[in-house]
């Protein structure tokens, strides 16, 4: 098992855009290319406690994880959902990701 941590650092001001497509989209279409999102949160307090999000990803390897990553990519929906999202202009300024391995 392996675990894919993601924190996205949003453009000042758009962290809502950013919840409002995980919350209304991307959960959903993650479900459907069978990746399960184990954890999703903002940061309450901390660095970046008004511009973050956070989520685990759980994969049952690398390669599952890269096949599930690159179909999600290409999916038609997501494509339509991520640049809706942006009409206003871009959310995401970073992204900082890192994968762990499971040892208990």
């Amino acid at each position: 098992m392996i675990y894919e941590i993601r924190e996205y650092t949003t453009v000042p001001g758009r962290l809502p855009a950013l919840v409002k497509r995980f919350t209304e989209h991307t959960t959903r279409l993650f479900a459907k290319h069978g990746m399960e999102c184990s954890f999703l949160s903002t940061t309450e307090l901390g660095a970046n406690s008004n511009n973050e999000l956070v989520y685990v990803m759980t994969f049952d390897s690398y390669d599952d994880m890269a096949t599930k990553w690159a179909a999600f990519q290409a999916d038609p929906e997501w494509r339509e959902v991520r640049a809706a999202s942006e009409a206003d202009g871009p959310i995401v300024a970073s992204i900082s990701r890192r994968v762990l391995r499971g040892i208990a």
